[in-house]
């Protein structure tokens, strides 16, 4: 399976640089694997579509301000990206510009943040960070959001700095971690999950800690030979519980992004069914899988070549996904992390 089979040509003014006025106003192409026939919708539309027969699965990850900037004693400025905590206080960061920074040397982050770096290499550094009280109360004051490099506004507001700090977060977002959004759900809004709920549609939530190797490209022309970098989940008890019995009860599992697939798919796969767990996913989905709890997948239109659009291939189908997308292509959708959404049935 060639990485070349899921390449197609995106114009760049389709990439959405800011959300939708309104989360829920955002368009949803609804796609039905039985007909094979696609729908135009808005995402609001949702609670039309669902049943008390289908169980929401949401991702309650939330979104750090990850990207941080320091200060050499040269004077020199140095963007961080903290991309997880490997232990107290030192975390895997990406360094730009890398080659300015050399191992021992500390940067002046802030008042109340000095970031020192420990190790150095090709990809990904190491450094020691030194706070006092908690690292994400000091990142709310000093970060920015990490939105994708896809996203580029020549200058940034305060303004739009405080709408990203709101928008690039779903709204039920609450164990700290990621950086980046889970961003299917970033179209719901609290009314609309209220009118599911109020509907009988099932919702239950885990956690997947989104990590940028979801996100990074695929270099291998051979597609088998890709490997995901790991990714932690937990699932409690009370959601292992729920999905568990609306999955007896002959209930839709509907997966709100790719994250919760993979969680979902990942438990599965490794026990054979949903549990209380904390784990991690290396899974790589592809066309040839076998969905063995997901039922529907509710998703963002994904980039050309990724590891994304190789999942929803797998899940409906490569050629009629590829179908999907010239029309989403024809009809002007919004692309990617604040763009529009498909829902897979």
């Amino acid at each position: 399976m060639k990485l070349s089979d899921f390449d197609y040509n995106l114009n760049e003014n389709l990439i959405a640089q800011m959300p939708s006025q309104k989360r829920d106003n955002s368009r949803m192409m609804h796609l039905i694997r039985s007909t094979k026939s696609i729908e135009h919708k808005h995402f609001y539309d949702i609670v039309d579509i669902l049943t008390p027969n289908d169980f929401l699965v949401l991702n309650n990850t939330k979104v750090i301000p990850a990207r941080i900037f320091g200060k050499k004693q040269t004077g020199a400025n140095i963007e961080i990206f903290l991309l997880k905590e490997i232990e107290p206080k030192v975390w895997e960061v990406l360094l730009k510009p890398a080659k300015r920074v050399k191992v021992g040397d500390t940067l002046d982050c802030s008042e109340k943040l000095f970031a020192t770096l420990l190790e150095k290499d090709d990809e990904t550094c190491k450094m020691k960070l030194d706070y006092d009280g908690n690292i994400y109360a000091v990142l709310d004051e000093i970060g920015q959001m990490p939105l994708p490099p896809y996203i580029e506004r020549r200058m940034s507001s305060d303004d739009i700095k405080k709408l990203d700090y709101e928008r690039y977060q779903t709204v039920f977002a609450k164990n700290e971690g990621s950086v980046a959004a889970p961003t299917a759900g970033l179209h719901f809004t609290k009314e609309i999950l209220k009118k599911l709920a109020e509907k009988g549609v099932g919702i239950a939530e885990l956690t997947l800690t989104v990590g940028l190797g979801t996100f990074r490209p695929v270099k291998c022309e051979n597609i088998l030979e890709h490997k995901m970098h790991s990714e932690e989940f937990s699932i409690s008890k009370e959601t292992s519980d729920a999905i568990n019995s609306a999955k007896k009860a002959g209930k839709n599992i509907v997966a709100v992004g790719t994250t919760s697939v993979r969680t979902l798919e990942t438990v599965m796969q490794k026990y054979g069914e949903v549990k209380e767990c904390q784990d991690h996913s290396e899974l790589f989905i592809y066309p040839g899988y076998e969905f063995k709890i997901v039922d529907k997948i509710l998703t963002n239109f994904h980039l050309p070549k990724s590891t994304l659009l190789m999942l929803v291939s797998a899940f409906a189908g490569k050629d009629f996904i590829f179908e999907a997308y010239n029309q989403a292509l024809k009809e002007e959708y919004r692309f990617f992390s604040y763009g529009d959404c498909m829902l897979i049935e």
